[in-house]
């Protein structure tokens, strides 16, 4: 599959307690299915050939042959097909039994897992079979005509990925089999499980899977026993689902009548870039088996995207906004009482970065000790300066009972441009970054007047882009927003408006977070109104934090994230749009290093920062050809 994907699924067929063949069949019937949808790899739940709760039928050896010839119906229902299947069944060997997932492909065997720690998963376990740690090295079993190895800790690998088994509750043990084969290469962690349902146990369920995909930096399978599945002790919910790298993407629903699976296109590439320089994951004790399976790279993945990869999402979204916007106050605190500033200085435009840091630095001198009018907050009117921003700026400044000072830096850009000899209706770059710089080098002088400290306003989106002045908005004494990139800002600032401001202030904010987003260095319209925007020169911000998160926190080509951001953005931008601004943002991001070099200190909010102090280390004269050329051959 295209992309570094590969498809995979979680099966729970409905079985019959006991009736082996009769369950070869379903599990036939469900491969037969998905492999006509191409799916490549397929896990079944713990013990689905018999039934979980077959008791001392397990110990009858008429059962057993019954399981073997079963496992037979199934290899040879599936030799014609692609997918590799993991399904669990008893399986003998010399005088023992062992609770097993056998792993096939094309009607071959490819190995044998045993489970090895037994556990209360279900009721005297250890009745019927042995721990797959008794097992001697090398050791292989005969099934009818079949010869496998039956190894407890082996990895499989087929070229494109790799993948091991835990089974059951072996997830929950202390060194857990899962830990082990993540850190010895396992990309895809399968868990069949058989484990009964009780009150709020699907809650804990999820949350392990989530947390052990996270752990594991790997995709992870999960399928429960489910419908058919004998009910004398406990019942099964047949809940399956597969997580990604900590997020589950897809999952069945619980207490279905019949057959359910759930299939997703998993992204491997993104496991093996988050592993890359990670010693965790660099082990090679245990033996891998290699299955050859045919892989079609010309299917492209079925899967949606989230446009929006850095806001939170769903019943946990608030605390999460909250802790990040603690975040950045506590830091700030920290710095303030280190330095023994006596104020903060900041620059106010009425725009969203200068609201957010504002509304940081109150929360900042709480935490301090100190009080709003220990806050000199600045508004700096220039040729661009629009009545909407700036009496958005007044408003906020007057409601929060802080330190105001307005000065305007008309007359000293004028003065400049006569002293440098620029036309002042030459709106240019030297227009524009004078403008900046005038108004960093006045926040800079009345932090030294005032003891104090100027804090920044820049966030990660501009960063990225280079979309500051050097030496102009691109310096203070401490970036608040450093790691805060402009989508995650408007909610941040709503969240606040929301849940911490009184009802004037909180209009003023959510008229901000509406206002378009601009550097303000163009003279306005002649009805006073914003004229340069910066998403008309730079491109949409909402295009440009996907591509910084996939490309930075994944480490994705820009193929791929072009592919991605034409399946999240469809219907909002069409392709041709995309490339262009894919386009500009790596051609930018390689250029404007520079700046990130000598960015100020701020705090990392996130997994995703270009603190040149350990978020992103790159030379500032790297060549960037090969993203560029890629972008260009993009279609």
């Amino acid at each position: 599959m295209k992309y570094g994907f590969t498809r995979t699924a979680t099966a729970v067929p409905a079985i019959t307690a006991g009736d082996c063949r009769r369950n070869a069949t379903a599990i036939t019937a469900i491969v037969k299915e998905l492999a006509e949808k191409n799916v490549e790899l397929i896990l079944f739940p713990e013990l689905c050939l018999t039934s979980s709760n077959c008791g001392d039928l397990f110990l009858q050896q008429t059962f057993i042959k019954e399981c073997e010839k079963a496992i037979t119906d199934i290899a040879n229902g599936t030799k014609e097909l692609n997918p590799i299947i993991v399904f669990g069944a008893p399986v003998q060997h010399c005088n023992a039994l062992y609770n097993c997932m056998v792993v096939m492909h094309q009607g071959r065997i490819n190995g044998i897992v045993p489970k090895k720690i037994l556990s209360n998963g279900m009721a005297n376990e250890q009745r019927w079979f042995t721990s797959g740690n008794t097992l001697p090295c090398n050791a292989t079993v005969r099934i009818a005509t079949m010869e496998a190895p039956i190894i407890k800790e082996a990895i499989f690998t087929t070229g494109n990925y790799s993948f091991g088994i835990e089974t059951g509750y072996e997830s929950l043990a202390p060194i857990a089999p899962g830990a082990v084969l993540a850190c010895n290469g396992a990309e895809i962690i399968l868990n069949p499980s058989a484990i009964e349902e009780l009150a709020d146990g699907n809650r804990q369920t999820k949350n392990r899977i989530e947390a052990d995909s996270r752990r594991y930096k790997s995709v992870y399978l999960h399928a429960n026993s489910g419908t058919g599945e004998s009910t004398s002790r406990s019942a099964y919910a047949g809940y399956n689902a597969i997580a990604e790298c900590g997020n589950i993407i897809a999952e069945s629903g619980r207490f279905m009548t019949e057959t359910c699976y759930t299939i997703t296109d998993i992204d491997v590439e993104k496991v093996k870039n988050s592993r890359r320089g990670d010693s965790n994951f660099m082990g090679n004790g245990i033996a891998y088996i290699n299955i050859e399976q045919r892989a079609d790279d010309n299917i492209e993945p079925a899967r949606t995207f989230n446009p929006l990869p850095f806001i939170p999402k769903g019943e946990m979204a608030p605390r999460r906004l909250e802790e990040i916007f603690m975040i950045q106050s506590t830091a700030l605190a920290q710095r303030i009482r280190h330095t023994r500033a006596a104020t903060c200085v900041i620059g106010i435009s009425g725009g969203l970065d200068s609201t957010l840091a504002l509304l940081v630095t109150e929360k900042a001198c709480q935490l301090a000790g100190k009080t709003n009018t220990d806050i000199i907050a600045v508004t700096m009117p220039g040729f661009g300066t629009s009545g909407r921003t700036y009496n958005n700026a007044i408003k906020l400044m007057e409601s929060m009972g802080v330190t105001i000072k307005e000065i305007s830096i008309k007359e000293a850009c004028i003065q400049h441009f006569k002293d440098i000899e620029h036309d002042i209706d030459n709106h240019d770059v030297t227009y524009e970054n004078s403008q900046a710089r005038e108004r960093t080098q006045i926040l800079m002088d009345i932090a030294n007047k005032t003891n104090g400290i100027v804090v920044g306003t820049g966030d990660l989106s501009e960063l990225a882009l280079g979309w500051a002045t050097y030496n102009g908005d691109h310096m203070s004494m401490y970036g608040v927003n450093a790691s805060v990139p402009k989508t995650l800002m408007q909610h941040l600032v709503r969240h606040v408006a929301e849940n911490n401001a009184d009802t004037e202030v909180k209009e003023t904010l959510l008229d901000i977070v509406d206002t378009p987003i601009s550097p303000e260095l163009i003279p306005a319209d002649n009805n006073g109104n914003i004229k340069q925007k910066t998403e008309d020169l730079v491109g949409p911000y909402e295009l440009h934090d996907f591509f910084l998160y996939h490309f930075i926190h994944n480490g994705f080509t820009p193929e791929k994230i072009y592919f991605m951001a034409k399946r999240a953005f469809n219907g909002t931008y069409n392709a041709e749009t995309i490339k262009k601004w894919l386009t500009t943002f790596m051609r930018r991001f390689f250029t404007q290093q520079f700046k990130r070099s000598c960015m100020p200190d701020g705090p990392v909010t996130g997994r995703c920062n270009l603190s040149p102090q350990g978020g992103w280390i790159m030379p500032a004269d790297i060549n960037g050809t090969v993203w560029n050329e890629a972008c260009s051959m993009l279609e």
